[in-house]
């Protein structure tokens, strides 16, 4: 039996570095969106929050989060496995029987300025 494995991940544990995140009693109240509008240039991921209510043509956004491409790329695959964990335990989420094609995810156009 090799233990060269176990020994290398008992290392890797040990030099993980660990952050403490601390969540304000705003932010822990979190904000609802049911529209998000991705953008993106060569550098950066934006991704604006805002929420749409019916019979309202006007919505604000709520949240902007700026990220780049490497960690826009992370969350894609971190929500991709959440998704994966839900859908085991609680069933498949649909979406085919959206209210309005307007609500929802959608992408900017990639001509599209980005501040």
């Amino acid at each position: 039996m090799n233990n060269k494995g176990d020994t290398m991940n008992q290392n890797n544990d040990q030099n993980a570095q660990q952050i403490n995140i601390e969540l304000g009693e705003k932010e822990a109240e979190g904000i609802y969106s049911n529209l998000a509008i991705i953008t993106h240039s060569p550098a950066e991921f934006v991704i604006d929050f805002t929420r749409v209510v019916p019979g309202v043509p006007k919505a604000r956004v709520l949240s902007r989060i700026i990220t780049t491409p490497q960690h826009a790329k992370m969350l894609m695959r971190a929500l991709k496995d959440n998704i994966d964990k839900f859908e085991s335990r609680f069933g498949e989420i649909k979406i085919d029987n959206q209210p309005s094609p307007q609500f929802g995810f959608i992408s900017g156009d990639k001509n599209e300025k980005v501040n």
